[in-house]
């Protein structure tokens, strides 16, 4: 594994790919076979009774390696994790959270936060791009960077709804995610942001997006067994052709996932991640 460290326009970042030969391309028969999503989405359901059954780390980990493939905008992945697992911190959250008492009954509290700076990871992630041929040119590349960096212009409302949308659909994978290991989820907006920055020690910046709870679901649950509530009808697509383009580069746990207490990282790292792992 190679890691680069760049500093360019003052920001330091560090580029490794997982890869020592060419990267497994994506196989839609072994996925047709293999991985039942439909039954993951149809299935999961918003729970607020959770049992004392543990969550271990490697499961965790698992969760947040497949959120990291979540879709943002040019890809700039603004996402951070304050990951609860104690009983006093979560009992501290409950404190800003309206009292809920299902954040405490939880394995694991989830604070999803979004970086305000749309800049913070541009630069990796488009000489991620150059590396990878998705950009022809440095000056291309440069070009993002710019369109970018005006994004990074706007005021402080305009920046906390481009970091929402990109974050929200991290948050969504997280439960998705975890329910296809067993792990139930629970999304809620009912919390304090100011108070959660305050008491968190979260710097200025961050948007919290918002809370999810993760555990195993208690036995019997009313929440996984009662009828789907009513949906809208839609539509299937197709797979998009460039979906066996090879992986864009993502930041990894180790650099969005944080416990107990929220230290974001100065340096930018992307990892080309490998289909399925």
């Amino acid at each position: 594994m190679v890691t680069l460290t760049v500093c360019r326009r003052g920001r330091p970042y560090r580029h490794r790919s997982r890869y020592r030969r060419d990267p497994p391309r994506y196989d839609r028969s072994a996925r047709s076979k293999d991985v039942e999503f439909t039954d993951t989405v149809a299935t999961r359901r918003s729970v607020h009774e959770y049992s004392d059954e543990s969550i271990d780390q490697s499961t965790l980990d698992a969760i947040f390696e497949a959120t990291t493939l979540a879709p943002s905008g040019y890809n700039l992945q603004p996402w951070e994790f304050l990951a609860l697992r104690e009983p006093e911190t979560k009992k501290r959250l409950k404190g800003v959270a309206n009292g809920q008492e299902h954040v405490v009954d939880a394995d694991t509290a989830v604070v999803v936060l979004g970086n305000t700076d749309p800049m913070a990871h541009a630069e990796a992630v488009f000489d991620d791009w150059l590396a990878k041929e998705y950009i022809p040119n440095t000056d291309v590349r440069d070009a993002l960077l710019d369109n970018v960096e005006a994004m990074a212009g706007m005021d402080q409302t305009d920046r906390r709804v481009w970091t929402t949308r990109s974050t929200a659909l991290a948050a969504m994978t997280i439960m998705y995610a975890a329910w296809e290991h067993g792990v139930a989820s629970c999304p809620m907006e009912g919390f304090d942001a100011d108070a959660l920055v305050e008491e968190f020690d979260v710097p200025a910046g961050y948007e919290p997006v918002m809370l999810i709870t993760l555990g195993y679901p208690a036995d019997p649950a009313a929440d996984i067994d009662n009828e789907r509530k009513g949906r809208r009808p839609g539509y299937p697509a197709d797979p998009a052709a460039d979906i066996d383009n090879e992986r864009k580069g993502r930041r990894p746990i180790e650099e969005v996932v944080h416990y107990e207490a929220f230290d974001p990282s100065d340096e930018t790292v992307l990892e080309t991640p490998a289909f399925g792992e």
